[in-house]
């Protein structure tokens, strides 16, 4: 199935517009963050502040979506989070792909014992909860947000490795890749001209799905002091902020609503969005699989 003919059934599924219409939103969001939150200092990721007060200060005509405590500017926050949501999700599930298409490629086409070498090294770390091991790295590498992606990276390639490596022994034994063998085509052009494009489709599902729980897993280790430093721009460091406030006020449990909601759905929204799309995605590929 062509790219083409994946577009233009996506337009008639119903999950794939409700999808692709959150994450254009969110694009554009971040595509014009300098536009719709101008930034004074030299890190643009870098919330303002107004102060240094404890209690958060409600919606106003200085701040749209009010302020944290310490007062951050929610609204830059949210804004610039956008940005950082993409920055995030996007490079790590790049790099976890491209390790993951590499390895898993490798192990399935070469078989024997790079099969063995690889396949083991995989299962070790699947053997460790994917959270827990993303903090470890996290903590031992020091809070940064380059830091943070790199733990994310790690935890993240080995099932794209797996997924590719079943993709690779289905496609390896196909006619075409026999028929490319007997031509006298070489080792690395059958790899990555005739088996890797006709294995890739599962992982592009997976892929899709992986950017929303890529900025939640990144928004957790924020969470917990672990992603990004203190007035970062970023959805789950306004969530982290806005902790000590869930509670609300004395005889009024709704006095800081908006430092809850507002990045909460944020959050909420744009993963909402990917998963959309990746259900979408594997429904129109499943489908045409079937039908083949």
């Amino acid at each position: 199935m062509t790219i083409k003919t994946v577009f233009l059934k996506a337009l008639k599924n119903k999950n794939a517009l409700a999808g692709l219409a959150l994450v254009l939103f969110f694009a554009l969001i971040a595509l014009f963050a300098p536009v719709l939150a101008p930034s004074s200092g030299r890190d643009a990721y870098q919330m303002p502040q107004s102060g240094y007060g404890i209690e958060p200060q409600a919606p106003s005509s200085a701040h749209y979506f009010g302020t944290t405590e310490n007062q951050y500017d929610l609204y830059y926050g949210i804004v610039w989070g956008a940005r950082m949501a993409f920055k995030v999700g996007i490079t790590v599930v790049f790099f976890a792909l491209l390790i993951g298409v590499l390895i898993g490629g490798a192990a399935g086409y070469a078989g024997g014992w790079t099969d063995e070498i690889l396949m083991r090294l995989t299962d070790i770390i699947f053997a460790v909860p994917s959270m827990v091991l993303a903090m470890v790295i996290a903590a031992m590498l020091g809070r940064d947000l380059g830091n943070m992606m790199i733990a994310l990276t790690v935890v993240s390639w080995p099932s794209y490795a797996r997924l590719v490596r079943g993709g690779v022994l289905s496609v390896k034994e196909r006619d075409f890749v026999t028929a490319a063998r007997a031509l006298g085509a070489s080792r690395l052009r059958i790899f990555f001209r005739h088996i890797i494009p006709n294995a890739i489709y599962p992982v592009v599902i997976m892929a899709s799905l992986d950017i929303g729980y890529i900025v939640l897993t990144a928004a957790s280790l924020s969470f917990l002091g672990l992603g990004s430093p203190v007035g970062t721009a970023d959805w789950g460091q306004l969530v982290a902020l806005s902790r000590n406030w869930i509670l609300g006020g004395h005889g009024n449990p709704f006095a800081y609503w908006y430092t809850i909601v507002i990045p909460g759905g944020a959050l909420l929204l744009f993963v909402l969005a990917w998963n959309l799309l990746g259900d979408a995605f594997r429904d129109i590929l499943d489908s045409s699989a079937r039908k083949a």
